[in-house]
């Protein structure tokens, strides 16, 4: 029974790493701790492990597909790789609390920003037109005629800000963090939703890489039958979520999107107020 649960679970997070190409992780501390009985502190680092394995696999599908902007992807991986060090560091000094809570606040601020954009005219299944340089205010990170990023001092500053708060909420909460990242390039980079998916993904695996060895480099060990079986049943559910995701318009995946933020979130402050 305990390992159909495992893969079971697996498949949960797998499921919406392949329809929204980040939140999966959210989901996989949860259910390992409250699931099967796995150790926080062990929680997290098998969470980066499947998580991590999981998004390797779906992205490397995505690639095939050309459907990741590879150049955007290292910028938020190599600030990320930077920043999930530091989560692990934090992660003995903050409260956990006060840590979960603003966390929660950050999920639904971000959720808000991602509902409001699903409602923007776009052209097709790209996101709307950014590449208008001549307004001095609007989007930090714009694009050419072709689609290409601009990639202006503004604009790097920005993604490398995001891409370490992705890092550190990695090494914090055993999350990838593409429930920061996938936002972050619709909204500022001006991504097309199902590019974003798989770059978030390539991101994900990435910066999941760096927070392994900050883990394990701290002493917390993890059990690799779970792991194994996790990332099975993570596989298997990242397949049928990516097959779900071609059916579904990018203004449907962003909104689910948002609302599998907000559920989480929610969650997240229940929980903390009844430990509290």
């Amino acid at each position: 029974m305990h390992w159909i649960l495992t893969l079971a679970f697996g498949g949960i997070v797998g499921f919406s790493l392949g329809l929204t190409g980040g939140g999966g992780a959210i989901f996989a501390v949860p259910l390992l701790v409250y699931g099967l009985g796995v150790a926080p502190r062990e929680a997290v680092t098998l969470s980066l492990v499947a998580v991590g394995v999981t998004a390797l696999i779906g992205f490397l599908g995505r690639w095939r597909s050309r459907l990741v902007e590879v150049r955007t992807g290292l910028i938020f991986a190599a600030a990320g790789m930077m920043g999930a060090p530091v989560g692990t560091w934090l992660s003995g000094l903050m409260p956990e609390a006060l840590l979960l809570i603003l966390f929660a606040v950050l999920m639904l601020a971000m959720a808000a920003r991602m509902w409001t954009n699903a409602s923007v005219p776009t052209v097709g299944d790209a996101s709307v037109d950014l590449s208008d340089s001549t307004s001095k205010r609007g989007p930090a990170c714009r694009r050419d005629g072709e689609g290409r990023l601009l990639l202006t001092s503004r604009c790097m500053c920005l993604l490398i800000a995001i891409g370490i708060a992705a890092g550190i909420l990695s090494g914090l909460f055993g999350v990838g963090g593409g429930f920061v990242i996938v936002p972050a390039l619709v909204l500022f980079s001006g991504m097309a939703i199902r590019i974003a998916i798989g770059t978030s993904l390539m991101v994900i695996a990435l910066i999941s890489a760096s927070g392994i060895a900050s883990h394990l480099m701290a002493g917390r060990v993890f059990s690799i039958e779970t792991a194994s079986l996790f990332v099975a049943g993570g596989v298997a559910g990242m397949v049928l979520g990516s097959c779900l995701g071609q059916y579904l318009s990018g203004r449907t995946l962003q909104r689910v999107f948002a609302v599998a933020i907000v559920c989480v979130a929610v969650f997240v402050i229940v929980r903390t107020g009844f430990a509290a």
